[in-house]
């Protein structure tokens, strides 16, 4: 009988946090990627959009489309210089968010695929990073973050710093 008491109790707990912490929001973004480690890429800009959506109190789920322009590179390759072409990366994917004031941790994954010259190339991508949120009025934020990219695949990885700064709206709030 205590179990089940607890249990219940438990499961009410939980569904009123759940009923008084949702919310939808609506955000764009732009900073700059940088590659780490690769010898081929330059710097380049970076923006995109994201949508947050509050389940807990603690907890936020995050979808979001990127878009990336890596900049050119100009490489030695036995003893003769030439200039590769920055790729262009689209990537999309989830993030899950642990709320807890201003500052948060994320995590996610997500597909990127990177273009150039001819060559086009699909990866799982991972991200994870530390954000921190100022609100400005009621229903507007602004969001900087700062977030490792590790595209994999078949052994091979591709890994940008990325550095965001971006403003976000809350379409939709739960009461």
């Amino acid at each position: 009988m205590r179990r089940i008491l607890g249990l219940t109790l438990a499961a009410m707990a939980l569904s009123a946090g759940t009923a008084v912490a949702g919310g939808v929001s609506v955000g764009a973004f732009g900073g700059m990627s940088l590659p780490i480690v690769q010898e081929d890429q330059g710097n380049g800009s970076l923006y995109g959009v994201r949508v947050p959506v509050q389940i807990v109190p603690l907890a936020r789920v995050e979808g979001f489309w990127s878009t990336s322009a890596l900049g050119d590179k100009t490489v030695d390759v036995g003893g003769i210089s030439q200039t590769r072409t920055g790729s262009d990366v689209t990537t999309f994917g989830v993030n899950g968010i642990l709320t807890m004031g201003g500052f948060y941790p994320f995590a996610g994954i997500g597909s990127a695929k990177f273009k150039r010259d001819g060559v086009e190339d699909t990866f799982t991508s991972y991200h994870f990073g530390l954000g921190f949120n100022i609100p400005l009025a009621p229903k507007f934020s602004v969001d900087l973050r700062g977030e490792l990219q590790a595209a994999v695949k078949d052994g091979t990885s591709r890994k940008m710093g990325n550095l965001t700064l971006g403003v976000s709206y809350d379409i939709l709030t739960m009461p």
